[in-house]
């Protein structure tokens, strides 16, 4: 679909006002992306929170460190993974910020800290958050991804157990596995591109298909 032909948000799938004519995602959205971002950079943003959360005993009272002459005490892996230059979060974070180099609207910057690269993404996606909303045509997995890590990170700062995942059936007979607060997703079977409440009125998908 060409930007032309776009009348409505690529991400909840809303109609877009007259106002904004002309983008891929509608301001309410492009606001919620810039809320996800601000969330994850920053020494008290959740990336940096995540160091605090590498113990089994993190968050539940109990001693980050042991005073005995025991073993080490053991990280969680599933952390350290979201931590790393390759991990789930700056991972991605540059690998945007070298596909909107591309286009002339961005610089990458892989100096120094882990955060501070952390911290570089961001500020240099937000900063260019307008100029994709209206010209990126891959609007709309951007904004799903971002939306992912935040998640991700929220939970694992938050203690939250992670979402059900409920397959549905896409008319096609693809399976798609979602969660209630899935923002949205497009069907590898057919390509249809489904935003969150269209996602919900999905039916179940046969335990037999989605096994």
């Amino acid at each position: 679909m060409t930007l032309a032909e776009t009348t409505t948000c690529t991400i909840c799938r809303r109609d877009l006002r007259d106002d904004e004519a002309g983008r891929y995602a509608c301001r309410i959205c492009v606001d919620l992306i810039d809320q996800h971002l601000r969330a994850l950079a920053g020494p008290e943003g959740l990336y940096a929170r995540l160091s605090a959360q590498l113990t089994p005993w993190a968050g539940n009272g109990g001693p980050a460190v042991s005073g005995s002459r025991t073993a080490p005490v053991p990280l969680r892996l599933e952390v350290l993974n979201l931590m790393t230059a390759g991990g789930p979060v700056l991972g991605p974070l540059e690998t945007w910020v070298r596909d909107w180099e591309d286009c002339g609207r961005a610089d990458m910057c892989e100096a120094g800290t882990l955060q501070r690269r952390v911290d570089h993404a961001v500020g240099t996606l937000r900063f260019n958050l307008q100029w994709a909303a209206t010209s990126h045509p891959a609007f709309d997995e951007f904004g799903r991804e971002v939306h992912a890590m935040w998640r991700t990170l929220d939970r694992q700062i938050t203690g939250e157990r992670p979402a059900r995942i409920v397959p549905v059936a896409c008319p096609c007979g693809t399976v798609l596995r979602i969660t209630l607060d899935t923002a949205g997703a497009r069907c590898v079977g057919c390509g249809e591109q489904y935003g969150h409440s269209e996602l919900m009125e999905l039916p179940l998908a046969d335990r037999r298909i989605a096994a």
